[in-house]
């Protein structure tokens, strides 16, 4: 712009071409749920007609091309759901259509009567809960003052575990609401297991090339095209291409004469620029014990040369049969839909009958390993129709124990073995025993991080925070403490830990006394269950001090939970709606109503599992 142009143009703000207050106050509500694209099109627009004059008119055309926006919302707790959601944008920006990538956080529900399209992908937390970032969408969109949806076209891919009674089931809930409320599905929803990398890929191939010819119509647009970049920076280790880390340590940080077997893991990420956040996960995966892949080819009556076709890496390969069940194949851990093929393929009355009933055969697959199950129920079975109703291995996801501002290229896993007898066998978890018993100090495993937006410590350093964590739960709360030292938090920190013995089982005991020494944790309650006649948990402990848990919410502390999802965390969850009543005076359904609040506000945050 020239000098002179620009002196007019100010002289002509100044005097006559601001909007009055009026004038700015219907612009604001008019733009108020505009998408970033959308706004940017409106943009585009009133430039075209302060151009044009006071008669231009929008041209068809370029109402066309905001209705031409694929708009792809994930709601994700530890980053599935937001994996599968850029595939998703991917694809189908490279098919040529204009897409919208947004956290259903960062989402404004009410801008779905403005859509056109809209495709959902989202994970289920806990039992059937919407992730964190979903809270809100989730109870808008179920909730009365959901609009009538009959322009929006959409589909829903849903990510879960069949192990869990309510698989996927966010999804489900997404997908049945906006049909009730008038929306024309797409596509059929998809419901995905934990081995969910090759439905998703069929479903995005097939879902984007149905959208194809209808989203990528030629149109002319007044504004300009607005690319949406993402924001950090991607780490060159995916769980699809792990890093190969060099194993360090491997040591027992139970008591000899605990019924349980912890370890403290240390892996090095020597020079490979993998960088975590303290909260994240750790992805490991894991081979199979040999000795137990022997024990369930000679159950099968096979031999373990048989050659079996798989899908490795997007190829299908023909490898031996012992080979799949080592390096490919999930044995340790049983899906409720093994069971049902098993008891139909045996024939056996008993285990017929557990696979009768969903929630039977869900309990009875969490206590039996695949081995088990074909001892039980004897069969004759090719190798290839085996290992097709077999789930691929999945890597097992670890709270982090460190925090990188401490151990530098190092990452630490607080790892509880999981061991039982069963039939007078040993049995023993696929990866734990993998990490304590098989690897060897200075071998490889191969590692990536998995980020977990939905545990964070507060961004403000003089925010107090509550860790409640009792056995292996500990874990991040470790790496919390070593964050905040090497920031120098002056925030207070209170931790709530428990286990079954104190001289067998406090894990890290000597790191927390010295934390408490230094004034860096400011209080801390243990509970060991078994120390008593009486059992004692973390959440009578909570009950015991509920006065000043309640005094630290009220200050604004952050709330965190780590560790079993099926009783403590509901339990500790229950203590809390307990004390925020009682010391809120609010009747519960305020108390839980004070707690999803803080759920909203990222103040009461879980890693349960």
């Amino acid at each position: 712009m020239l000098p002179e142009q620009r002196s007019t143009n100010q002289n002509t703000t100044n005097n006559s071409s601001a909007l009055d207050a009026n004038q700015l106050a219907l612009l604001q509500q008019a733009t108020q749920s505009y998408s970033s694209l959308q706004l940017a099109w409106a943009s585009g627009y009133l430039a075209a007609k302060s151009e044009q004059g006071q008669n231009a008119q929008i041209a068809p055309a370029a109402e066309a091309a905001v209705a031409k926006t694929l708009t792809i919302l994930f709601a994700s707790q530890t980053g599935n759901a937001k994996g599968v959601a850029k595939q998703l944008e991917q694809s189908a920006v490279a098919a040529g259509i204009t897409v919208n990538l947004k956290n259903i956080a960062d989402y404004k529900a009410k801008s779905l009567k403005t859509e056109s399209h809209v495709l959902i992908v989202a994970s289920t937390n806990g039992e059937g809960e919407p992730p964190d970032d979903a809270i809100e969408f989730h109870e808008f969109l179920l909730g009365k003052k959901a609009p009538k949806l009959p322009n929006l076209s959409y589909s829903v891919l849903a990510l879960g575990d069949s192990s869990y009674e309510f698989f996927c089931q966010t999804g489900k809930d997404f997908d049945e609401r906006l049909k009730a409320l008038g929306a024309t599905q797409v596509a059929p929803r998809l419901d995905c297991d934990v081995d969910y990398e090759t439905d998703c890929e069929a479903w995005i191939s097939s879902t984007v090339t149905s959208l194809k010819d209808e989203l990528t119509q030629t149109a002319v647009s007044l504004a300009p095209v607005v690319a949406l970049a993402t924001a950090g920076a991607e780490s060159i280790y995916t769980k699809q291409n792990p890093l190969a880390a060099e194993f360090s340590v491997s040591q027992k940080i139970t008591g000899r004469d605990s019924a349980k077997d912890v370890r403290h893991i240390e892996i090095d990420l020597g020079e490979s620029g993998l960088t975590y956040q303290v909260g994240d996960a750790l992805g490991v995966w894991f081979e199979n014990d040999e000795a137990l892949v022997n024990e369930l080819v000679a159950e099968l009556n096979a031999t373990g040369d048989e050659k079996v076709s798989l899908k490795i890496n997007g190829e299908t390969q023909e490898i031996s049969l012992k080979e799949a069940l080592i390096n490919h194949l999930e044995i340790t851990q049983t899906a409720p839909a093994f069971i049902e093929f098993w008891a139909a393929l045996s024939n056996d009355k008993a285990l017929l009958e557990v696979a009768s009933d969903k929630n039977t055969a869900r309990e009875f697959a969490g206590n039996h390993q695949i081995v088990e199950v074909v001892a039980l129920a004897k069969a004759a079975v090719e190798p290839q129709t085996f290992v097709d109703n077999l789930r691929k291995i999945t890597p097992r996801l670890y709270s982090i124990a460190s925090a990188q501002a401490e151990v530098e290229e190092e990452v630490h896993l607080t790892v509880g073995v999981v061991a039982y007898e069963a039939n007078g066998k040993e049995r023993i978890g696929g990866a734990s025993g993998f990490l304590a018993n098989r690897l060897e100090e200075g071998q490889k495993v191969r590692v990536f991080v998995e980020h977990n937006d939905n545990f964070r410590l507060p961004e403000n350093n003089d925010t107090p925070v509550i860790m409640i964590g009792p056995g292996t739960g500990v874990a991040p709360f470790r790496a919390f403490m070593q964050q905040r030292e090497a920031v120098e938090a002056s925030g207070d920190n209170w931790m709530f830990f428990g286990d079954q013995t104190f001289t067998q089982d406090f894990l890290y005991q000597v790191e927390w006394q010295n934390y408490l020494k230094s004034g860096l944790l400011t209080r801390m309650d243990v509970a060991f269950s078994r120390d008593q006649a009486q059992k004692i948990y973390v959440q009578d402990r909570l009950k015991e001090q509920a006065s000043d848990v309640f005094s630290w919410l009220e200050r604004g502390a952050h709330l965190y939970i780590c560790g079993d999802a099926n009783r403590m965390a509901k339990d500790v969850h229950q203590a809390l709606v307990e004390i925020i009543s009682e010391h809120g005076k609010l009747t519960i359904e305020q108390a839980e109503d004070y707690l999803k609040s803080l759920r909203s506000n990222k103040r009461y945050q879980k890693d349960v599992y």
